[in-house]
C-alpha cells in the first residue's frame, strides 16, 4: 500500500531543515530561561524569577509557531532533543549577558533561514519570518535595556537591582 501525502509541500526542503533546527533553537533556548528562573528562584529574586518563566513559555510558542508551521505546508517538523543546559551561573547580570548572547544567536539563525528561504524562491517562509525578525530586535533591545539597569546601579545590593527589573 502506497502512502498518501497528506499535503503538496510548499516550503523548500532545505529551508524546512533550517525551520527544524530554529525549532531546536528556540527549545534550547526555553531550556535555559528555566535553568536561569531556577537560579533566580533559589535566591529569592522574585522579579527576575517571573521574567524568565516568561521568557521560558515565549520562546517555547515561537518552536511551536514553526513546528506548526512546517507540518501546515508540507513539510515534517521533527521534535527536538534538548540537551548541555547550562545550570550553573555566577551572576544575575551574567544570567542576563548571556540572554542577550542567546537572542543575539536566534536572530542571526532566522536571518539566515530568511537569506535562504529568499534564495530559493520560497515566499511563504519568508513571508512567515517576518514577525520573528520584529520579534528578535524587540528581544534584543528589551536585553539590551535590562543589562543598562546593572550598569545604572553598580554597587547596589543585588535584591534592590533585581526590585527594578521586570516581572515581564
Amino acid at each position: 500500500m502506497e502512502t498518501i501525502v497528506r499535503k503538496q509541500m510548499i516550503i523548500h526542503p532545505d529551508v524546512m531543515d533550517l525551520l527544524n533546527n530554529q525549532i531546536a533553537l528556540e527549545m534550547k533556548a526555553s531550556a535555559s530561561y528555566l535553568a536561569m528562573a531556577s537560579w533566580c528562584d533559589q535566591r529569592e529574586l522574585l522579579n527576575s524569577k517571573a521574567f524568565f518563566y516568561k521568557q521560558a513559555e515565549e520562546e517555547r510558542e515561537h518552536a511551536m509557531k514553526i513546528f506548526e508551521f512546517v507540518n501546515d505546508n508540507g513539510g515534517s517538523a521533527i521534535s527536538p532533543s534538548v540537551n548541555n543546559i547550562n545550570n550553573d551561573f555566577d551572576s544575575l547580570r551574567g544570567i542576563y549577558e548571556a540572554s542577550l548572547d542567546q537572542e543575539i544567536n536566534v536572530t542571526q539563525s532566522i536571518f539566515n533561514i530568511f537569506k535562504t528561504a529568499r534564495k530559493v524562491d520560497d515566499f511563504v517562509t519568508e513571508i512567515f519570518l517576518q514577525w520573528f525578525i520584529t520579534e528578535q530586535a524587540e528581544e534584543e533591545d528589551k536585553f539590551r535595556s535590562l543589562i543598562d539597569v546593572f550598569d545604572l546601579m553598580e554597587g547596589m545590593p543585588l535584591k534592590m537591582i533585581d526590585e527594578r527589573l521586570p516581572k515581564e
